[in-house]
């Protein structure tokens, strides 16, 4: 396919101009981003390696963990080093490859979430068929089914922006390598491709969020008629799901449900879902999970993982659970 366009290259001038401002984000999102990528590889190496986690929640649980850490470095390693660089060009290609994979691993996030919401609903509502139900079978057909639907998503994000003309200028005022930050640079009417583009990430952002808050919704009516401590119980997991779900889907929805519109706040927006929600992703979904505590002890025990570094890691939920 012939790129329209003469740009070979992009200028991402990141959150900040400010020398001082970039310095703190440099050491904040550097923190941050190294962070997700460890409590995201740990939990993939607790459920891959302990036999008592097999079950589908976990299963859906790894994924997610692994969508997290791909998601973020889709935009975390690039704004990091651009902080602290005086050219802060992408070339075409490159620019086009992290838009590809910023899509492919977003929805793949998305569709898991939904995934792991219908497989608590099943936990709580319909506990007597659940291990009929949610088989291997099922849940490896529904992981497979989120690759194809992800790339088929990612894919048509991509083809419709080739198929936008860039004949300068080049400078985006962003961090990302998004279909939304080009909008500006496009040299022709953008009032078309702006409508494909919010029907295609906007509808599938929106239509997501009815359909995952679902489950949680029949969850909460449902425990009308479980005892207190059941209640407490699947209270404590869906309120801190329900949050990190409205959290990324709310900031995903201002981002791409609106086709004309750009708003001085979308940068530090986008930070939420970018590069937020992959870190606490794995302090809300797993750390409050006994079994995966136990099992990454066992990890500590048979010391696979440095202990002081573990250590330190688990330390992580009482601080920041405290906050959920």
């Amino acid at each position: 396919m012939a790129i329209p366009n003469n740009v070979t290259e992009f200028v991402l001038l990141g959150l900040t101009q400010d020398p001082e401002k970039q310095n703190v984000i440099f050491a904040v999102f550097l923190i941050f981003y190294l962070a997700t990528l460890f409590g995201n590889f740990l939990i993939v190496l607790t459920i891959k390696t302990s036999p008592n986690l097999e079950s589908p929640m976990y299963y859906f649980l790894s994924y997610l963990s692994f969508s997290d850490a791909c998601f973020s470095s889709t935009t975390a390693p690039k704004l990091i080093v651009d902080s602290l660089s005086d050219t802060k060009t992408i070339n075409f290609g490159g620019f086009m490859t992290r838009l590809f994979a910023l899509h492919f691993f977003g929805c793949m996030e998305i569709l898991v979430l939904i995934m792991m919401a219908y497989d608590r609903y099943m936990v709580i509502c319909k506990p007597l068929l659940y291990t009929t139900i949610m088989n291997q079978y099922l849940h490896g057909f529904l992981v497979g089914l989120a690759w194809v639907v992800s790339f088929l998503h990612s894919s048509a994000q991509l083809f419709l922006t080739l198929s936008l003309p860039f004949y300068g200028p080049n400078v985006i005022d962003h961090y990302l390598c998004d279909v939304q930050t080009l909008m500006k640079l496009v040299c022709s009417d953008t009032h078309l491709a702006k409508l494909l583009f919010v029907s295609n990430s906007g509808a599938i952002c929106t239509s997501s969020f009815v359909v995952l808050m679902a489950p949680y919704v029949v969850i909460l009516y449902s425990l009308r008629s479980k005892g207190a401590e059941g209640r407490r119980k699947s209270l404590s997991i869906c309120s801190s799901h329900i949050l990190v779900v409205t959290l990324f889907f709310g900031t995903c929805i201002f981002i791409y449900a609106r086709p004309k519109t750009t708003f001085s706040v979308d940068k530090l927006v986008s930070v939420f879902y970018t590069i937020a929600t992959p870190l606490f992703n794995p302090l809300i979904y797993i750390l409050r999970t006994a079994e995966v505590k136990n099992a990454m002890g066992k990890l500590w025990s048979q010391k696979v993982l440095p202990r002081e570094l573990l250590a330190r890691f688990l330390r992580w939920e009482d601080v920041y659970l405290g906050v959920f």
